[in-house]
């Protein structure tokens, strides 16, 4: 896991101000800041030194649309809730999928991303279905979704990963049955890698939206109208193609 890291990233009516020399005439830009682990392509990874992704370019198109400058925070998945609540971060960007246990520390945005968790299998696997998971060791992300549906699963034995890609390593190694993640990055470990296959019978459906801290309803209500637009304008659907291949 990277150590945290801060990326300063300017919306381009910000630069353009900059460049005219108008920045700083008196009504300087406000900042949000947003939480997210940079571990989970195409959501938010780097190429490079340069963090990406669906999450990346969508949060960049609200702060945009707010008139905002962003500041992104990586940092450990598990501290991006606590961010918010401590007033570090304004905002979660991260491929967070809406729980009920969620919903009692956070608020979210409406959805702007329907998911799965999907299971990566090796080749020669003989799991070939969700129910073929009893009794078996299979790794997940902490703090995710997968991690608390694969301790529902009987007599399963869950093993928990900083990220996606330790938990695929340890299967790749023999240490685990199976792996259980988001279906977006699932797909992309599955095609990166001809030793992997995906059962396709889905482990869960979710929805993926914005974290705000409890209660901040004048930002909610500011993502709110940005998303609307996003989808309305297609901009969405833009974003997310270009890091998502079409069924």
């Amino acid at each position: 896991m990277r150590s945290s890291r801060i990326i300063k990233i300017i919306t381009a009516a910000v630069m353009t101000l900059a460049v005219l020399g108008l920045g700083g005439c008196g009504d300087e830009k406000k900042t949000l800041i947003m939480a997210t682990n940079a571990e989970f392509p195409p959501y938010e990874y780097y190429e490079d030194d340069k963090m990406v992704g669906i999450d990346v370019e969508l949060a960049e198109a609200i702060a945009e649309d707010m008139g905002y400058e962003l500041e992104i925070i990586d940092m450990d998945f598990g501290s991006i809730i606590p961010s918010l609540q401590s007033d570090k971060a304004d905002i979660a960007v991260a491929a967070m999928s809406v729980t009920e246990e969620k919903l009692q520390q956070i608020d979210f945005s409406d959805t702007y991303e329907t998911a799965s968790q999907l299971i990566i299998v090796p080749q020669d696997s003989d799991i070939m279905s969700v129910a073929d998971l009893k009794g078996k060791r299979i790794g997940v992300e902490s703090f995710t979704t997968g991690d608390v549906y694969v301790d529902e699963i009987e007599d399963a034995t869950p093993e928990s990963f900083a990220n996606g890609l330790q938990a695929i390593d340890a299967l790749k190694e023999g240490w685990l049955d199976a792996v259980v993640i988001d279906g977006a990055p699932a797909k992309i470990y599955v095609e990166r890698d001809s030793g992997l296959r995906l059962i396709d019978e889905p482990l869960t459906e979710e929805e993926y939206a914005i974290g705000v801290a409890k209660g901040n309803t004048f930002l909610l209500k500011k993502i709110n109208k940005s998303i609307e637009k996003l989808k309305a304008s297609g901009k969405l659907d833009e974003i997310r193609a270009k890091y998502i291949k079409a069924e």
